[in-house]
């Protein structure tokens, strides 16, 4: 798991873990990540881990996860563990309300 650094200098652990399970390079696939990652970037820059896999080239068993369906997103940190599937992923507003990034700095 990636560590940064906090402001008094110690090390932390990331505080928000991604997974998000895309299906090759499909529209879809494509817009779930690049919404993902904007979202990271604008809401938890230096403090997420993100580890996309794509299903159809990963040799990851689907099955620790329960995925069904791709694009599949799954934050793992902070618990409660969250998942939000296909086209959830479009829809900026309800990701971070979800994600409960909406006040987020």
């Amino acid at each position: 798991m990636a560590r940064n650094k906090s402001r008094n200098g110690s090390s932390e652990r990331t505080a928000y873990v991604f997974h998000l399970y895309i299906s090759g390079a499909s529209p879809r696939s494509n817009r779930a990540l690049a919404n993902v990652k904007e979202i990271c970037e604008e809401r938890l820059k230096g403090r997420y881990d993100l580890k996309v896999i794509d299903i159809f080239q990963s040799s990851v068993p689907l099955e620790p996860d329960g995925i069904v369906a791709a694009p599949t997103l799954i934050k793992k940190n902070p618990l409660p563990v969250r998942r939000f599937i296909g086209d959830q992923l479009s829809d900026k507003e309800k990701l971070l309300s979800g994600l409960a990034l909406s006040d987020a700095a």
